[in-house]
Parts: structure tokens; sequence; C-alpha cells
């Protein structure tokens, strides 16, 4: 008796056949991945832009601080908007003595009814951006919802550009909020927009202490 001929051999030889066809396309898409990462040969800081509707914007941010402080970065942290509440990221994250963290805002602009004073905090929040900016022993900046103040033109745009544009060569930016203007999505090396599917806020829950605050 043959082989093919004996119970569940067929089976077997199917079994066989899509382990092959698998491993092919397996074998395809990392000498397609390899050639991608071959051709990836520039290492220099990038400006990245989280921008969006949708809840994860700044916990991302954050969750680079932290990638960076695990590789022994030095880090600088503008909260442009957010400050009239602590948060649980300001309250770890000034733990660490590799963080230079500042919270410049005095809280959403229809909670402080008071444009000048909008503009004043938000200018102020910049000039210290700049000097993160110019720091070369910074390797992360993080510019929380830096967009929201660009939306209202508290802080001028193209100001914004020629900094980021200038800043050290291997040093790399992070800029959240919504609204991003397009020049600025422009410049950005990676752009990522948060869209919302669905919110416990739409529910009638409130934020809650280690998911929003």
């Amino acid at each position: 008796m043959s082989d093919k001929n004996l119970p569940g051999s067929s089976e077997q030889s199917e079994e066989q056949q899509r382990e092959m066809r698998y491993q092919a396309r397996m074998k395809r898409k990392k000498e397609v991945i390899d050639q991608s990462i071959a051709r990836a040969d520039q290492d220099r800081g990038v400006c990245l832009v989280h921008t969006g509707n949708g809840k994860g914007k700044s916990s991302s941010a954050f969750g680079m601080v932290a990638r960076a402080l695990g590789h022994n970065m030095q880090v600088g942290v503008v909260q442009f908007i957010k400050g009239a509440f602590s948060t649980g990221e300001e309250a770890f994250f000034r733990r660490f003595p590799e963080v230079q963290y500042y919270v410049m805002g005095e809280g959403f602009t229809w909670e402080t009814q008071d444009k000048e004073r909008d503009i004043a905090a938000a200018t102020k929040a910049w000039k210290q951006s700049e000097e993160l900016l110019n720091d070369e022993n910074v390797s992360l900046v993080v510019l929380d919802e830096l967009n929201i103040a660009l939306k209202y033109k508290y802080v001028d745009l193209q100001v914004v550009i020629k900094a980021v544009e200038s800043r050290p060569v291997n040093q790399h930016v992070v800029i959240t909020g919504r609204g991003a203007p397009p020049a600025l999505i422009d410049i950005a090396d990676t752009v990522t927009e948060m869209q919302v599917v669905k919110h416990a806020y739409q529910a009638g829950i409130k934020a809650q202490k280690g998911v929003e605050l």
C-alpha cells in the first residue's frame, strides 16, 4: 500500500503544503522589510505631531518620555494649556532629575475666558520651549498642546517652524494638540491623527485618574 493511501496522509500533505506556502510568504515579506530597513540609513532627530480629536495625543508623547528615560536621555516638557489642575504624568515625571518639566498654562481657553492672560501664558511657555529647542543636551522635547496655542494664534506659527527646523540635529520634538496647522504637518517627520470611535465622556463618565488625569 502506498503512503498516499494511508489514513490521514492526504490531510498531512495539505498541512505541509500550507506550511510551505506560509514560509514562502514570510520569506518574501522579510525580504521586503529588510530592504526597507536598509534604505532607512539616516540617523537624526525627528519631529512628531500628534493631532486629531481622539484621546491619546499627550498619552503617546509621555510614553515616549518614559522610553527616552530608559535610554538615559535628557527630556524637556512644556505644557501650554494644562495647568489648572495637577496630572498623573506631571506628578510622576517630576521625580526624575533627567526631566525638565514646565507647566505654563492656566487651563483651557473656555475656562480662563481671558484672551490676554492666555496669550501671556503661551508667550512665556514658548520662550521656555525655545530654550529647550536650543539645548543640544536635551534629546527629547515635548510641547504638549502647542497646537491649541497655534490655532488661537497665541504663538506665531512661523517662529515655531523656524525653531523646530533649527534645533540640534539629534534632538527629537513631539508636538501635541488638536487642529495641527498644515504647515506644521508639512515639516514633521511623523504625523498621527487620533480619531474618536467611542469615548466614556459621551456616556457621562467624568475624567478618571490614571486615564485622563
